[in-house]
């Protein structure tokens, strides 16, 4: 899909249905046809604009014929099965003498802010809009990871209440989207850094302070990013711990269990082996006092058994504490 835009005489974008010389041409995941349609109208390479097709482009810059682009990675959410999801595509902005080109597989919701007005860009200033998308991307990216951080919360508190596979899969969701932002505003920076260089920026004070507004927005973005996904990291290992904690008490009790079941079992193999066992009733003889005392022995061996079993469980930690306690005031 493209449109046309232009500058009206109060300030506001105006659509066009064709191209227009110093215009906005924005491209939304165009066919080949379009793309054919605009580098005849432009003039601007066919590799620039094909550059942000392709979902693996790195961000960097691209100076050729005339025509400077720029490409960043931009925030997306998308809806999934368990929840909103966050990636980044690339975006590039390419600007001659006749226009600005946009050029994104999908709408940008920075873009749409210049569409409806809330943001005031010109189309005959190509510096000036570049600063102002760069300086929304940043924001959008503020934005974002707020709310992973938001999201991350209502799973660990979830998390803390009953541990599910399900939750613990959207925190390592969180987790690969904090490592999307990470690289991606870092290489976004570098195209930042790029940005300072050129003769607008440099010159123009107004430039230089939006220039200076998206470079603290985006440390500010690139340090939130690197601490978030530190403090996630360290969840996403704890709960770990306290799932290996919970298989090893489960695994402990099974083991319990097993062994106090053993023993009425080996009694019982004893006593029932076709061959004479002590206590064994001689022909004739119909008293049962030797079946209830062999079943008494049994449950008194387990009861015994079973109390030395829980007491070590329980009391060896508190026991070795005290010990220490112990050994500390013996130094002292």
């Amino acid at each position: 899909m493209v449109k046309y835009f232009v500058t009206g005489e109060d300030g506001k974008l105006v659509q066009t249905d064709a191209f227009k010389d110093a215009c906005w041409v924005d491209m939304v995941n165009p066919t080949d046809d379009e793309v054919d349609d605009a580098v005849d109208a432009t003039g601007v390479p066919e590799d620039m604009i094909k550059a942000a097709l392709d979902e693996e482009e790195r961000a960097r810059t691209e100076f050729d014929e005339g025509s400077s682009m720029f490409v960043v990675d931009c925030p997306i959410i998308e809806e999934g099965e368990s929840g909103d999801t966050y990636s980044t595509l690339p975006l590039a902005i390419i600007y001659n003498k006749k226009c600005i080109i946009t050029v994104c597989l999908k709408g940008n919701p920075v873009l749409k802010d210049f569409i409806t007005g809330r943001i005031k860009v010109f189309c005959d200033k190509p510096v000036g809009f570049i600063l102002n998308f760069m300086y929304g991307n940043a924001k959008r990216f503020l934005y974002c990871l707020k709310q992973i951080d938001r999201k991350s919360h209502r799973v660990q508190a979830e998390l803390g209440r009953t541990l599910k596979n399900e939750e613990i899969l959207q925190l390592l969701d969180l987790e690969n989207s904090l490592v999307y932002f990470s690289t991606s505003l870092n290489s976004n920076y570098k195209v930042h850094e790029k940005l300072s260089k050129v003769e607008a920026v440099a010159t123009r004070e107004d430039y230089q302070d939006l220039y200076d507004d998206m470079v603290i927005e985006s440390s500010q973005a690139i340090e939130m990013c690197k601490i978030y996904k530190d403090i996630l990291s360290v969840s996403m290992d704890a709960y770990g711990s306290v799932i290996s904690n919970n298989a090893n008490d489960t695994m402990k009790k099974l083991t319990v269990i097993t062994i106090l079941l053993a023993i009425p079992t080996m009694i019982a193999g004893f006593w029932g082996m076709n061959m004479p066992v002590p206590w064994q009733a001689q022909e004739g003889d119909t008293s049962t006092i030797w079946f209830w005392l062999v079943i008494g022995i049994t449950f008194v061996l387990t009861a015994i058994v079973a109390f030395f079993l829980v007491r070590s469980m329980k009391f060896r930690p508190a026991g070795k504490q005290r010990r220490q306690r112990r050994q500390k005031l013996t130094r002292k």
